[in-house]
């Protein structure tokens, strides 16, 4: 019995070291855990509101990164042909018998699609009238509006050009959920400023987060406005007018009225040049030349006085042979 007393007491010895050898160990661990994930300690300094706003910016950025990962994971932007963001600018130029006339009709046009004049140049004149129209119609009646204005008379030239611009609305908005973060964490740490330099220096980062919002936005406006309204450049011409793209005539004829033109416009200009100066000649130059010839007769009266006066010139004595 005593033997198996002794047996049991060192088992038991043994048991209670070895557990006491664990709990040591596991509260090593945590110690060394807990000062690992504390960091490193730095100097003591006063830590205000200015000195959180770089970790509050580090949160809003992993805030906002989330909350588009989020987006992204729960529901990514449809970005099928029908749902992309695309800018429409097209130009075209019709030859119509009345300018006036089919201005109107394209103003009713664009009217009809919803959309406005952005601008109105004419040049008024019977047959080589033209008429410069910007037209904003919505993009999905940007076709249509073509193809109306097209029927309108004989179409001489069309450009159609498209921007996807889909991916830059995408990173804008990203942008500005990022901005609206960064915004919100500069107020909260502005309510909680407890110091002067620190309200001043809160103040003036708030203003400039604000400003670059308000830029990101303003872009973003900008081109929502270029994605639904797509802008059309029409030219109505007369029947007369004339296009860049019409060939130059070659040819004795054309040359000889080409130069009798330039002659009968050089001749026009040079009349009118001496129409404008005739009357300043006639102004000055007459008493100009009354004054000149006064001069000359007070001149020569001196002179023939002096010759009627002088003594006729004695002959010269001959000598004797």
């Amino acid at each position: 019995m005593d033997g198996r007393t002794g047996r049991r007491r060192g088992a038991l010895l043994a048991a209670g070291t070895l557990t006491a050898a664990l709990a040591l160990a596991g509260c090593s661990a945590g110690d060394s855990g807990s000062a690992d994930s504390a960091g490193p300690a730095g100097p003591a300094g006063p830590a205000g509101p200015a000195a959180e706003a770089p970790a509050m910016d580090r949160a809003a950025d992993k805030g906002s990164g989330a909350e588009a990962a989020g987006t992204a994971g729960a529901g990514a932007p449809d970005l099928r042909v029908d749902q992309r963001s695309i800018i429409y600018t097209g130009s075209m130029r019709v030859q119509v018998t009345d300018v006036d006339a089919a201005a109107r009709e394209v103003s009713a046009v664009v009217t009809r699609a919803g959309g406005f004049i952005g601008g109105d140049l004419r040049r008024s004149a019977e047959a080589d009238a033209v008429a410069e129209l910007q037209l904003r119609v919505p993009a999905a009646k940007f076709s249509a509006v073509v193809e109306e204005v097209a029927k309108l008379g004989r179409q001489q030239s069309r450009e159609i050009n498209t921007q996807d611009v889909t991916e830059e609305t995408v990173d804008l908005e990203a942008r500005i959920i990022t901005q609206r973060a960064r915004v919100d964490s500069a107020r909260r740490l502005l309510a909680r400023a407890n110091s002067i330099a620190d309200l001043v220096s809160l103040e003036n980062e708030l203003g400039r987060r604000e400003a670059d919002l308000a830029s990101l936005e303003a872009k973003k406006r900008r081109l929502a406005d270029l994605t639904a309204l797509s802008t059309i450049t029409v030219a109505l011409a007369g029947p007369a007018a004339k296009t860049s793209e019409e060939k130059t005539e070659t040819g004795f004829l054309v040359g000889f009225k080409g130069g009798w033109k330039a002659f009968t416009t050089s001749m026009t200009i040079l009349l009118t040049v001496v129409g404008a100066l005739l009357p300043w000649v006639v102004a000055l130059g007459v008493p100009l030349a009354v004054l000149l010839l006064a001069l000359r007769r007070r001149r020569r009266s001196p002179a023939q006085a002096a010759e009627v006066s002088a003594p006729p010139p004695v002959p010269a004595a001959r000598s004797a042979p």
